[in-house]
């Protein structure tokens, strides 16, 4: 009869007594683990007091450090950051580079806080961005910004906290690429593994097996320091070795490459841009990739019109609740058009 032992059970009961006629045991690995170990979502993304101020639902320094994992990830949100900056019409209360800031801080965060700063009489002097990733909101709705390990309380009502919306809290928002950021993450780190790949020279390594016993053991040292020269920059050298008398399968060389070139490194890299770029919901055209087949991906001012009606039109309007809160007409977008700079052109 089969015993099934959980492997964890087996790897701590590390005293076992030997018997006469072991009995075969089965191996048990546990249901999958989900990628929050099985822990409800909803439960997990919620804002926690923590006594001076409300945690974010998802580690904010996490979403910045993610921002250069992958080449897709940043680029389409940049894409969409330039896009809605270069329709932005500048005002003399919100500049351009300022509402550019803005607009990256609640794409990366999902949350951006803008601060009115108002002379003596009650006036507004300006309008700048708060830096999102240090910035949190306390329970009387004001905000506050860590500076250096430091809270910096800003006055009541000076600062809008603008969120994407969040099924779980109304305290901040989240990014809509969360689904996504595993793919990501496995992007990365696929790169990563093939750049260790390459800098330790394993795609050029090999095994040397010798089983000839014509060979003397000056001619065994010899080969070794030949082939211990021959690691590391310039490892793509040559060798010869002679073996008088010897066998023909005395001398064998197994290649180590061939356990790297099935991790299907092209395959991971596609499938994961796929998902970064479903997630931003940015066409691949707009972002400068090649199509892998021959028909390509369409006419990109088609995609450039379908993408500024469903994803730009929709952020502009967000940005435009600006206006009722200050009072003024502070934020304008021109139309999105897809023409040639007659500048460019020149």
């Amino acid at each position: 009869m089969t015993d099934t032992v959980d492997a964890a059970e087996l790897v701590a009961n590390t005293e076992l007594v030997a018997s006469p006629t072991p009995a075969p045991i089965a191996f048990t690995f546990g249901d999958p683990e989900p990628v929050l170990d099985g822990r409800d979502l909803a439960g997990y993304f919620q804002s926690l007091w923590n006594g001076s101020y409300y945690e974010p639902p998802v580690s904010f320094d996490g979403l910045a450090k993610a921002l250069v994992s992958n080449p897709h990830h940043e680029s389409a949100l940049r894409c969409k950051t330039n896009i809605l900056a270069s329709c932005f019409r500048p005002h003399k209360l919100l500049p351009r580079a300022n509402f550019k800031r803005l607009v990256f801080d609640y794409l990366v965060f999902g949350n951006a806080f803008l601060e009115r700063e108002q002379n003596w009489l009650g006036g507004a002097l300006g309008l700048r961005p708060t830096l999102a990733r240090w910035t949190r909101a306390r329970k009387d709705g004001a905000c506050m910004m860590m500076i250096e390990g430091q809270e910096h309380d800003f006055a009541p009502g000076s600062v809008l906290h603008l969120m994407d919306p969040d099924v779980s809290q109304e305290i901040y928002g989240l990014p809509g690429y969360l689904a996504a950021l595993q793919s990501a993450l496995l992007n990365e780190a696929a790169t990563l593994f093939r750049r260790k790949y390459y800098r330790n020279g394993s795609h050029a390594g090999f095994i040397l097996y010798m089983t000839d016993a014509a060979q003397n053991h000056q001619d065994i040292d010899k080969l070794r320091e030949a082939l211990r020269a021959a690691k590391g920059p310039g490892n793509f050298r040559n060798l010869f070795m002679y073996a008088p008398n010897g066998k023909a399968d005395g001398l064998k060389v197994i290649p180590v490459a061939e356990v790297g070139a099935k991790d299907e490194f092209l395959s991971i890299k596609n499938v994961t841009r796929d998902d970064v770029l479903a997630a931003h919901r940015v066409p691949p055209q707009l972002l400068g990739i090649i199509p892998n087949n021959t028909g390509g991906f369409g006419d990109a001012g088609k995609a450039a019109a379908v993408f500024a009606r469903n994803e730009l039109r929709p952020l502009m309007d967000v940005f435009t609740d600006i206006n009722a809160w200050v009072g003024d007409e502070v934020v304008a977008f021109d139309p999105y058009v897809v023409d040639v700079d007659p500048v460019l052109a020149k």
